[in-house]
């Protein structure tokens, strides 16, 4: 008979507190924010247990960051421990990359694993409905840049980048 995995996501949905021990259900998802399952047994890894628990290998040449209940990003170091009992703390991103980027999004300060980024993730970072919403990055002393969602955006330049989301068409006002 095999352990029984605690998705704490679920149980939290369900108004019951994580179980102290055993298998934890985790999410990992990729710089398009694809994410899949993975099952840990300690209920307080650290980064580098993470990324190993999808596979991956080097841990030392790829950045992880935890998904915040409020849909913030926040890096969790390799030898750093998140406690998995605590609901919302079940999604992570793992980036093969040495360093990380800030990015604001509509007023959120995010950090991300790449330099690159698409009009489309950003729409997902924002939790936006992709189909109703656009992404402008905003050009200080020009006209704001609609990004498509497969532009890609480069943030390695200096300064921090700045994006913010609205209604992609409007009938407000017509007859």
């Amino acid at each position: 008979m095999s352990a029984v995995v605690e998705d704490v996501r679920v149980g939290s949905d369900k108004g019951r507190k994580p179980k102290d021990k055993g298998s934890y259900e985790i999410l990992v998802g990729d710089a398009d924010l694809n994410f899949r399952q993975f099952v840990l047994d300690d209920p307080i890894p650290t980064g580098r247990q993470v990324i190993e628990a999808t596979g991956m290998r080097k841990a030392e040449e790829r950045l992880v960051f935890q998904v915040l209940k409020n849909g913030e990003l926040e890096e969790l170091r390799l030898e750093e421990t998140v406690d998995l009992r605590e609901a919302g703390v079940e999604r992570f991103l793992i980036f093969t990359s040495a360093e990380s980027f800030r990015i604001d999004l509509d007023g959120k300060r995010l950090e991300w694993g790449q330099a690159v980024v698409s009009g489309r993730v950003l729409k997902r970072l924002a939790g936006v409905d992709p189909a109703k919403y656009s992404v402008w990055q905003e050009i200080r002393g020009a006209e704001d840049r609609l990004i498509a969602d497969n532009d890609l955006v480069r943030l390695d330049h200096a300064g921090l980048e700045r994006f913010f989301t609205g209604v992609s068409d409007t009938t407000e006002g017509s007859n």
